[in-house]
């Protein structure tokens, strides 16, 4: 499929060479059916981008259904990935998420900047995206409620 989406024929191996086959044995036609292969090219193109398309639709489909989605609000507990930053790894056995913080603002597309539980922003993190990020749910349970 990819070789005729390329070139606009379809690929002919040694075997079929010294076997006679019928489009071998049509040789002198051949320039006529190349004409018209190539006349067809763009449809070809075409069908593979429509199933392309669809493939991904499926695709996308597939995965909505099973991935949860989950978005913060300002003033919500989470932990973040502390394997993001850190340079070196401390071992299989360390904690993946690290301290309690809090998400002192939303930014666009999945992105938070945190901020400790004293209310101090933490400037080295910076920005946080929501792959990062999971729900404190020790905190949320503790947290008085307003």
């Amino acid at each position: 499929m990819p070789f005729s989406l390329s070139y606009g024929t379809e690929a002919m191996i040694p075997t079929e060479i010294r076997v006679p086959s019928p489009r071998i044995l049509m040789i002198n036609d051949n320039d006529k059916e190349l004409w018209i292969n190539l006349d067809l090219l763009e449809e070809m193109r075409d069908l593979a981008l429509i199933r392309e398309y669809n493939y991904k639709c499926q695709l996308q489909k597939y995965y909505d259904s099973r991935v949860q989605k989950c978005t913060f609000d300002a003033g919500d507990f989470v932990f973040h990935n502390n394997e993001a930053y850190s340079q070196e790894r401390p071992g299989k056995l360390a904690p993946t998420w690290e301290d309690p913080y809090k998400v002192k603002e939303v930014l666009s597309k999945g992105a938070y900047k945190l901020e400790k539980l004293d209310g101090t922003e933490i400037p080295e993190l910076g920005m946080w995206h929501i792959a990062r990020l999971t729900v404190n749910y020790l905190f949320l349970a503790c947290a008085p409620i307003d």
